[in-house]
């Protein structure tokens, strides 16, 4: 059975006739009747009865034709749903997403919603590896990653910057500063987490220590972000470097001071080779975000 028979089948039932279809579908009478010919025999019953004067639905004719109509209309709305994700309107959005910085996050599926009202974003938060493996597999449509340099099989499109932040004793000297940089902090012991927990960012830090040519010393390592500012506040003086996930936080005998090397970079990765349209939507969103 094919789609051209059921149209030609519902405009003969429509228009009454094999030479009026045959007008309305710009074809030969002939080729209506071949194909309606045809289908009767596919289906086995005989859907209309036909006379010199007029044709007729028969019985069988009248039961399936709103089934006919129906079929039709479903592939006409399977034409007009390709034609949307082709243009990228009523897609689906498939986004790995991670924590912060501020409410980023937020403003970015606002600002999708505005370019693209019919396209559907599906976030989810996994860990680094997860989120860059389901990218490759095409299980995400693309990941925001923080810190990351390199991946393998995957582009990264830079989308915004973010300012990194020290904390150190609130009564240390260089808490005096309004900001700091690497060089003033080259003999205060660093608390950084070990690489392995998060290898982007330690890499970062120790990268940019290199290059401002300093090599502090390590400190007890990094914990929790609470523990960590807590112990910075009572024990022998040393420092750490974070960044701004839901706002800065007053701690006590701690100060936060911004840093100005090096800054924090978000990107997104994605497959290599042009956007798909929702990628090039999330694009065009977060272009105004930022």
């Amino acid at each position: 059975m094919e789609l051209r028979q059921l149209a030609y089948f519902v405009a003969v039932a429509e228009e009454g006739g094999f030479g009026r279809a045959a007008e309305r579908l710009s074809i030969v009478q002939s080729a209506v009747s071949q194909q309606v010919r045809r289908l009767e025999r596919e289906l086995g019953v005989p859907l209309f009865t036909r006379s010199t004067r007029r044709v007729h639905l028969s019985g069988a004719g009248e039961r399936l034709l709103p089934e006919a109509r129906a079929v039709l209309a479903a592939a006409q709305r399977t034409r007009e749903v390709a034609a949307e994700l082709r243009a990228g309107a009523g897609s689906v959005l498939r986004l790995g997403i991670l924590q912060g910085p501020g409410d980023r996050i937020y403003r970015t599926l606002n600002a999708l919603a505005a370019v693209a009202p019919r396209l559907q974003v599906r976030p989810r938060r996994l860990p680094l590896p997860d989120r860059l493996s389901a990218v490759r597999s095409g299980e995400l449509d693309a990941a925001l990653v923080r810190a990351l340099t390199d991946a393998p099989g995957l582009e990264l499109l830079p989308i915004w910057t973010d300012p990194l932040y020290v904390a150190l004793p609130a009564e240390h000297p260089l808490a005096r500063a309004a900001g700091l940089r690497l060089e003033d902090l080259a003999a205060l012991p660093l608390r950084l987490s070990p690489r392995e927990d998060n290898p982007p960012f330690h890499d970062l830090v120790t990268d940019a220590c290199r290059a401002a040519g300093i090599s502090p010393p390590a400190g007890p390592p990094f914990t929790t972000f609470q523990e960590t500012l807590a112990d910075i506040a009572v024990a022998v003086p040393s420092w750490t470097v974070f960044y701004d996930v839901v706002g800065l936080p007053e701690i006590s005998r701690v100060a936060i001071r911004p840093l100005a090397e090096p800054p924090l970079t978000t990107s997104l990765a994605v497959l290599p080779g042009p956007p798909t349209p929702a990628v090039r939507q999330l694009l065009d969103a977060l272009a105004r975000v930022v």
